[in-house]
């Protein structure tokens, strides 16, 4: 009654292999969550939660196809040793795939992201590089190209941050599923922006449906923040993939506030989040308080495990 997501069906289906579960996520309409002066509007806001892939976030999609196609091409091959900086999810997202496809892999990640994290990622059997956390994924990005230049011939670097299979992975799947998932109603659509992948896939396939549907990205409020999986892209290096002129919006959020919402949405709604997803609802608060009606989704990138031993649970 609640979930309009897919994930129920074909339950009962056997599968190959634990990638056949990546996508088809739940979007559930919230309400206990939200401020009293928006309950009342002919507004609606769902969360579409992709803590439901297998691997625990929405990275398992690009992580998927990144790999896929590169084995496609013929750039992967299995004497390579797949290679990317990352904040933790993504990170994630290819230890799962590589290891069920047969690849070692190797990261690099700042030394301050979550310890789950880093304990999942090493389940996994990847090899983890710790970079200076000062330089957040920029350093973990140098140190990557650094090792590529030395070792061409040892790895194949994956590049989320630059490679178009990213953001074709929500062209294909995200933004298709919250079209069917809403009935062709929403009318903004919210993401926060690490590598960009999600919000200029999603946001493309989107405007295809409706051009006027509104395509918003979450960005930090400022350079030093605790929004595991954002960048502020001012005083970063900014994706390839990303192109802000395909944004309608772009709404800068706290850390406090994106904190107090994940909370919110644990306490209140029984939706376990990350501090990003809270980012992102504090967002889809914002834009339903400047409009009378429509219908918001916003992307909870991961669950609130993760982030178990961090500030977000510390109050």
């Amino acid at each position: 009654m609640w979930i309009l997501g897919k994930h129920d069906e074909g339950i009962r289906k056997r599968r190959k292999s634990i990638l056949e579960l990546v996508g088809n996520t739940p979007l559930i309409e919230l309400s206990k969550a939200l401020p009293d002066d928006i309950k009342d509007k002919n507004i609606k806001i769902y969360a579409k939660l992709e803590g439901y892939n297998p691997g625990g976030s929405v990275k398992d999609r690009p992580a998927t196809r990144m790999i896929v196609d590169a084995i496609r091409e013929g750039k992967l091959t299995k004497d390579k040793i797949i290679l990317d900086a990352t904040s933790g999810n993504t990170g994630i997202a290819l230890s799962m795939v590589g290891t069920a496809l047969g690849y070692k892999v190797e990261l690099a990640m700042p030394s301050n992201v979550s310890e789950e994290r880093k304990k999942i990622i090493q389940a996994f059997g990847a090899k983890i590089h710790f970079t200076n956390p000062l330089e957040s994924t920029d350093g973990a990005i140098k140190f990557v190209r650094k090792l590529v230049e030395k070792y061409p011939n040892k790895y194949y670097y994956i590049d989320q941050y630059n490679n178009d299979s990213n953001w074709k992975a929500h062209f294909y799947s995200t933004g298709v599923e919250i079209w069917e998932q809403t009935e062709g109603k929403i009318t903004h659509f919210i993401a926060g922006i690490g590598t960009g992948g999600t919000i200029m896939g999603t946001g493309r396939r989107l405007k295809i449906y409706n051009p006027d549907i509104q395509i918003i990205g979450v960005q930090p409020d400022s350079p030093f923040h605790g929004i595991e999986g954002l960048k502020y892209i001012e005083t970063s290096i900014k994706p390839g993939i990303f192109d802000e002129n395909r944004l309608d919006r772009t709404m800068f959020i706290g850390t406090d506030i994106a904190y107090q919402r994940a909370r919110e949405l644990s306490q209140k709604e029984g939706v376990f989040v990350g501090q990003s997803s809270g980012a992102a609802f504090e967002a889809a608060i914002q834009i339903a308080r400047e409009i009378d009606e429509g219908v918001i989704v916003f992307i909870c990138p991961d669950g609130g495990e993760k982030y178990l031993s961090t500030a977000l649970w510390e109050y």
